[in-house]
């Protein structure tokens, strides 16, 4: 068997509203409480389980989702309808734009606690 991400813990201050959060911008669905979690599952069956976690012990972390060209239309225009910053590059040094790495198109914005969400429809080379 090949080795697979299968789930990952993603820390929050509010479970549901980090996981409805990112949800809603990549179009998906936020799954029912599941034990201490809720679920964020992606199209190739990793899934994100949010969990509440003491706010003064969150980390920033970073995760990158490779999307389609539609469906970064379709999450780029949630992230200016919620009016959220955005930037080209992780080290925010370019508000307002997105990058074209690879060929592709790219972005970064910030979820509730501060995880930097990347957007990207190639994958890096």
């Amino acid at each position: 068997m090949a080795v697979e991400l299968n789930h990952t813990i993603v820390h929050a201050r509010d479970k549901r509203e980090s996981a409805e959060f990112l949800a809603a911008i990549l179009g998906l669905e936020a799954g029912p409480d599941w034990g201490p979690f809720v679920p964020v599952s992606t199209g190739n069956g990793v899934t994100l389980d949010f969990a509440t976690s003491d706010p003064d012990s969150i980390s920033a972390q970073h995760y990158a989702f490779l999307i389609s060209e539609e469906e970064f239309d379709a999450a780029f225009g949630r992230i200016q309808q919620r009016g959220l910053s955005f930037w080209a590059d992780p080290h925010r040094e370019r508000p307002g734009e997105i990058n074209h790495n690879d060929g592709g198109r790219g972005v970064y914005f910030l979820d509730p606690v501060g995880h930097v969400m990347e957007l990207i429809t190639r994958p890096y080379s």
